[in-house]
Protein backbone atom coordinates (compact mmCIF):
# COMPACT_ATOMS: atom_id res chain seq x y z
CA UNK A 1 0.00 0.00 0.00
CA UNK A 2 3.02 2.34 0.68
CA UNK A 3 3.93 1.85 -3.00
CA UNK A 4 0.86 3.72 -4.12
CA UNK A 5 1.01 6.66 -1.71
CA UNK A 6 4.92 7.93 -2.12
CA UNK A 7 5.16 10.43 -4.52
CA UNK A 8 8.36 12.38 -5.93
CA UNK A 9 8.78 15.95 -5.36
CA UNK A 10 7.74 17.05 -9.10
CA UNK A 11 4.51 14.51 -8.69
CA UNK A 12 3.64 16.17 -5.66
CA UNK A 13 4.10 19.68 -7.70
CA UNK A 14 1.74 18.38 -10.05
CA UNK A 15 -0.97 17.34 -7.84
CA UNK A 16 -0.68 20.74 -6.10
CA UNK A 17 -0.72 22.46 -9.52
CA UNK A 18 -3.73 20.56 -10.72
CA UNK A 19 -5.57 21.54 -7.18
CA UNK A 20 -4.63 25.51 -7.50
CA UNK A 21 -6.01 25.51 -11.15
CA UNK A 22 -9.16 23.42 -10.13
CA UNK A 23 -9.43 26.21 -7.19
CA UNK A 24 -9.11 29.28 -9.80
CA UNK A 25 -11.29 27.87 -12.30
CA UNK A 26 -14.50 27.18 -9.30
CA UNK A 27 -13.72 31.28 -8.76
CA UNK A 28 -13.80 32.10 -11.81
CA UNK A 29 -17.06 30.31 -12.81
CA UNK A 30 -18.96 31.70 -9.13
CA UNK A 31 -17.59 35.35 -9.86
CA UNK A 32 -17.32 35.77 -14.04
CA UNK A 33 -20.75 36.04 -15.89
CA UNK A 34 -19.82 34.38 -18.62
CA UNK A 35 -23.27 35.08 -20.68
CA UNK A 36 -22.82 37.01 -23.79
CA UNK A 37 -26.18 39.01 -23.56
CA UNK A 38 -28.71 40.02 -21.10
CA UNK A 39 -32.34 38.33 -21.08
CA UNK A 40 -34.82 40.56 -22.37
CA UNK A 41 -37.84 40.85 -20.46
CA UNK A 42 -41.43 41.58 -21.71
CA UNK A 43 -42.71 44.03 -19.04
CA UNK A 44 -46.34 44.12 -19.96
CA UNK A 45 -46.86 40.37 -20.48
CA UNK A 46 -44.86 40.16 -16.64
CA UNK A 47 -47.35 42.57 -15.13
CA UNK A 48 -50.21 40.69 -16.32
CA UNK A 49 -49.40 37.66 -15.25
CA UNK A 50 -48.32 39.07 -11.73
CA UNK A 51 -51.80 40.57 -11.93
CA UNK A 52 -53.52 36.72 -12.53
CA UNK A 53 -51.44 35.42 -9.79
CA UNK A 54 -52.23 38.14 -7.10
CA UNK A 55 -56.31 37.55 -8.57
CA UNK A 56 -55.67 33.81 -8.26
CA UNK A 57 -54.46 34.26 -5.01
CA UNK A 58 -57.40 36.62 -3.43
CA UNK A 59 -60.13 33.84 -5.44
CA UNK A 60 -57.98 31.37 -2.96
CA UNK A 61 -57.94 33.04 -0.07
CA UNK A 62 -61.86 33.94 -0.43
CA UNK A 63 -62.62 30.69 -0.41
CA UNK A 64 -60.43 29.46 3.00
CA UNK A 65 -62.46 32.05 4.72
CA UNK A 66 -65.85 30.53 6.40
CA UNK A 67 -69.13 30.66 4.27
CA UNK A 68 -71.95 32.62 5.92
CA UNK A 69 -75.62 30.78 4.90
CA UNK A 70 -78.95 32.34 5.48
CA UNK A 71 -80.09 31.60 9.25
CA UNK A 72 -82.58 31.99 11.74
CA UNK A 73 -81.09 34.42 14.02
CA UNK A 74 -83.28 32.88 16.74
CA UNK A 75 -81.42 29.73 16.97
CA UNK A 76 -77.26 31.29 17.38
CA UNK A 77 -75.21 29.18 19.20
CA UNK A 78 -72.00 30.47 21.39
CA UNK A 79 -70.00 28.86 18.11
CA UNK A 80 -72.32 30.71 15.55
CA UNK A 81 -72.07 33.95 17.34
CA UNK A 82 -68.03 33.96 17.78
CA UNK A 83 -67.35 32.83 14.21
CA UNK A 84 -70.07 36.02 13.35
CA UNK A 85 -68.32 38.33 15.26
CA UNK A 86 -70.12 38.73 18.27
CA UNK A 87 -68.96 39.26 21.66
CA UNK A 88 -69.71 36.47 25.06
CA UNK A 89 -72.08 39.79 26.63
CA UNK A 90 -74.01 40.00 23.29
CA UNK A 91 -74.20 36.51 22.96
CA UNK A 92 -75.77 36.13 26.10
CA UNK A 93 -78.04 38.84 25.88
CA UNK A 94 -79.60 36.54 23.00
CA UNK A 95 -79.77 33.28 25.03
CA UNK A 96 -81.03 34.94 28.00
CA UNK A 97 -83.85 36.86 25.64
CA UNK A 98 -84.91 33.28 24.17
CA UNK A 99 -84.67 31.68 27.96
CA UNK A 100 -88.42 33.62 28.20
CA UNK A 101 -89.97 31.84 25.50
CA UNK A 102 -89.73 34.88 23.56
CA UNK A 103 -88.47 35.42 19.63
CA UNK A 104 -86.61 37.70 17.66
CA UNK A 105 -88.78 39.25 14.51
CA UNK A 106 -86.69 41.48 12.81
CA UNK A 107 -82.41 42.65 12.29
CA UNK A 108 -83.94 45.68 14.21
CA UNK A 109 -85.44 43.73 17.64
CA UNK A 110 -81.93 41.59 16.94
CA UNK A 111 -79.65 45.00 17.73
CA UNK A 112 -81.81 46.24 20.76
CA UNK A 113 -81.62 42.64 21.79
CA UNK A 114 -77.97 41.71 21.63
CA UNK A 115 -76.91 45.56 21.48
CA UNK A 116 -74.53 44.92 18.48
CA UNK A 117 -73.04 47.62 16.60
CA UNK A 118 -74.45 49.10 13.26
CA UNK A 119 -71.25 47.60 11.50
CA UNK A 120 -71.96 44.47 12.62
CA UNK A 121 -75.70 44.59 11.77
CA UNK A 122 -75.20 45.89 8.54
CA UNK A 123 -72.57 42.83 7.89
CA UNK A 124 -74.74 40.12 9.44
CA UNK A 125 -78.66 41.08 8.53
CA UNK A 126 -78.65 40.37 5.50
CA UNK A 127 -78.12 36.46 5.72
CA UNK A 128 -81.32 36.34 8.69
CA UNK A 129 -83.73 34.34 7.29
CA UNK A 130 -87.62 34.68 9.61
CA UNK A 131 -90.38 32.41 8.80
CA UNK A 132 -92.59 33.57 5.98
CA UNK A 133 -95.35 34.71 8.20
CA UNK A 134 -92.80 36.84 10.01
CA UNK A 135 -92.25 38.22 6.92
CA UNK A 136 -95.02 39.22 5.89
CA UNK A 137 -96.13 40.52 9.72
CA UNK A 138 -93.18 43.15 9.27
CA UNK A 139 -94.09 44.17 5.30
CA UNK A 140 -97.89 44.39 6.18
CA UNK A 141 -98.08 46.29 9.52
CA UNK A 142 -100.57 48.51 8.98
CA UNK A 143 -103.91 48.06 10.66
CA UNK A 144 -106.97 46.56 8.91
CA UNK A 145 -109.71 48.77 7.76
CA UNK A 146 -112.55 47.70 9.97
CA UNK A 147 -110.18 48.25 12.97
CA UNK A 148 -111.67 51.12 15.43
CA UNK A 149 -110.18 52.23 18.55
CA UNK A 150 -111.39 53.27 21.53
CA UNK A 151 -114.95 51.60 20.64
CA UNK A 152 -116.74 50.46 23.81
CA UNK A 153 -115.47 46.78 25.45
CA UNK A 154 -118.12 43.79 24.58
CA UNK A 155 -119.90 41.77 27.37
CA UNK A 156 -119.07 38.58 27.37
CA UNK A 157 -122.40 37.53 25.88
CA UNK A 158 -121.92 40.13 22.58
CA UNK A 159 -118.30 38.10 22.09
CA UNK A 160 -118.06 35.34 19.55
CA UNK A 161 -117.32 31.70 20.76
CA UNK A 162 -113.75 31.10 20.33
CA UNK A 163 -114.68 27.46 19.46
CA UNK A 164 -116.85 28.07 17.10
CA UNK A 165 -115.46 30.38 15.08
CA UNK A 166 -113.90 30.18 12.07
CA UNK A 167 -110.46 31.02 9.99
CA UNK A 168 -112.50 33.82 8.41
CA UNK A 169 -113.61 35.23 11.80
CA UNK A 170 -110.18 35.58 13.61
CA UNK A 171 -108.97 36.79 10.48
CA UNK A 172 -110.90 40.31 11.40
CA UNK A 173 -109.15 40.81 14.39
CA UNK A 174 -105.57 43.15 14.38
CA UNK A 175 -103.02 41.58 13.43
CA UNK A 176 -104.08 37.93 12.55
CA UNK A 177 -103.36 37.33 8.96
CA UNK A 178 -104.28 33.78 7.37
CA UNK A 179 -101.15 32.07 9.12
CA UNK A 180 -102.48 32.79 12.80
CA UNK A 181 -105.72 31.91 11.86
CA UNK A 182 -105.01 28.73 10.69
CA UNK A 183 -102.69 27.90 13.30
CA UNK A 184 -105.47 28.25 15.73
CA UNK A 185 -108.14 26.27 14.22
CA UNK A 186 -105.49 23.94 13.97
CA UNK A 187 -104.83 24.07 17.73
CA UNK A 188 -108.16 24.11 18.78
CA UNK A 189 -108.75 21.25 16.77
CA UNK A 190 -106.54 19.04 18.51
CA UNK A 191 -108.41 18.44 21.14
CA UNK A 192 -112.02 17.07 21.74
CA UNK A 193 -114.50 19.72 22.22
CA UNK A 194 -112.16 22.72 21.74
CA UNK A 195 -110.26 25.09 24.03
CA UNK A 196 -110.83 25.20 27.99
CA UNK A 197 -109.69 28.44 28.38
CA UNK A 198 -108.33 31.32 26.34
CA UNK A 199 -104.70 31.15 28.06
CA UNK A 200 -104.24 27.88 25.71
CA UNK A 201 -103.97 30.57 23.05
CA UNK A 202 -100.05 30.96 24.66
CA UNK A 203 -99.47 27.58 22.80
CA UNK A 204 -99.99 28.90 19.25
CA UNK A 205 -96.35 29.75 18.16
CA UNK A 206 -95.09 33.47 17.79
CA UNK A 207 -98.67 34.93 18.37
CA UNK A 208 -97.97 37.60 20.69
CA UNK A 209 -99.30 38.47 23.95
CA UNK A 210 -101.00 42.11 22.92
CA UNK A 211 -102.53 39.98 19.91
CA UNK A 212 -103.90 37.20 22.17
CA UNK A 213 -105.59 40.25 24.35
CA UNK A 214 -107.15 41.83 21.28
CA UNK A 215 -108.42 38.37 20.21
CA UNK A 216 -110.29 38.67 23.87
CA UNK A 217 -111.67 41.50 22.61
CA UNK A 218 -113.82 39.80 20.49
CA UNK A 219 -113.89 36.33 21.70
CA UNK A 220 -114.35 34.15 24.36
CA UNK A 221 -114.72 30.40 25.57
CA UNK A 222 -118.45 30.22 25.77
CA UNK A 223 -118.64 26.22 25.27
CA UNK A 224 -115.37 24.62 27.10
CA UNK A 225 -114.81 21.56 26.40
CA UNK A 226 -115.69 19.19 29.83
CA UNK A 227 -112.49 18.03 31.76
CA UNK A 228 -112.14 15.78 34.88
CA UNK A 229 -109.26 18.10 36.81
CA UNK A 230 -106.91 16.37 39.03
CA UNK A 231 -105.91 16.57 42.40
CA UNK A 232 -102.36 17.65 42.38
CA UNK A 233 -101.24 16.26 45.82
CA UNK A 234 -103.02 12.85 44.90
CA UNK A 235 -101.89 12.71 41.10
CA UNK A 236 -99.96 10.14 40.22
CA UNK A 237 -96.96 10.01 37.18
CA UNK A 238 -99.16 8.25 34.73
CA UNK A 239 -102.13 11.13 35.65
CA UNK A 240 -99.81 14.14 35.15
CA UNK A 241 -98.33 13.10 32.02
CA UNK A 242 -101.60 13.43 30.56
CA UNK A 243 -101.83 17.48 30.91
CA UNK A 244 -100.21 19.37 28.43
CA UNK A 245 -96.53 20.63 28.94
CA UNK A 246 -95.63 17.56 31.50
CA UNK A 247 -93.66 14.83 30.08
CA UNK A 248 -92.33 11.94 32.30
CA UNK A 249 -89.29 13.55 34.21
CA UNK A 250 -91.11 16.22 35.07
CA UNK A 251 -93.85 14.69 36.54
CA UNK A 252 -91.87 12.42 38.81
CA UNK A 253 -90.34 15.69 40.03
CA UNK A 254 -93.50 16.84 40.76
CA UNK A 255 -94.36 13.64 42.59
CA UNK A 256 -91.08 13.96 44.68
CA UNK A 257 -92.10 17.68 45.49
CA UNK A 258 -95.03 16.68 46.57
CA UNK A 259 -94.04 14.37 49.02
CA UNK A 260 -91.00 16.52 50.30
CA UNK A 261 -93.51 19.00 51.08
CA UNK A 262 -96.28 16.83 52.03
CA UNK A 263 -98.53 18.47 49.84
CA UNK A 264 -98.18 21.53 48.10
CA UNK A 265 -99.66 24.55 49.44
CA UNK A 266 -100.77 26.34 46.17
CA UNK A 267 -99.80 25.94 42.79
CA UNK A 268 -96.98 28.69 43.24
CA UNK A 269 -94.95 25.89 44.70
CA UNK A 270 -95.12 24.57 41.14
CA UNK A 271 -92.37 26.77 39.85
CA UNK A 272 -89.81 25.34 42.40
CA UNK A 273 -89.99 21.84 40.50
CA UNK A 274 -86.89 21.41 38.72
CA UNK A 275 -87.54 21.96 35.04
CA UNK A 276 -90.63 23.09 35.58
CA UNK A 277 -92.26 25.20 32.40
CA UNK A 278 -92.98 28.70 34.55
CA UNK A 279 -94.46 30.39 30.98
CA UNK A 280 -97.10 27.47 30.59
CA UNK A 281 -98.28 27.34 34.60
CA UNK A 282 -101.49 29.32 33.86
CA UNK A 283 -102.29 26.61 31.02
CA UNK A 284 -100.70 23.66 33.29
CA UNK A 285 -103.47 24.33 36.45
CA UNK A 286 -106.53 24.27 33.99
CA UNK A 287 -106.10 20.28 34.39
CA UNK A 288 -105.52 20.77 38.23
CA UNK A 289 -106.92 21.05 41.64
CA UNK A 290 -105.56 21.46 45.11
CA UNK A 291 -108.62 19.53 46.45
Amino acid sequence: MKSHFTFSKSQRNGIFLLILFIVVLQCLYFYIDFSSEDIQTNKTELAKFQNEIDSLRLIELEERKPKIYPFNPNYITDYKGATLGMTNEEIDRLLAFRKQNKWINSAKQFQEVTKISDSLLNAISPYFKFPDWVVEANQNPTPKPNHTFNKKPKTFAEKQDLNKATAQDLQKVNGIGEYYSERIIKLRNSFPGGFIDMVQLQDVYGLKPEVIEKIGEDFAIKTPRAIKKIILNKATIDELVTIQHIDYNLARNIVEQCQLRVGFKSFEELKKVKDFPVNKIDIIKLYLSLD
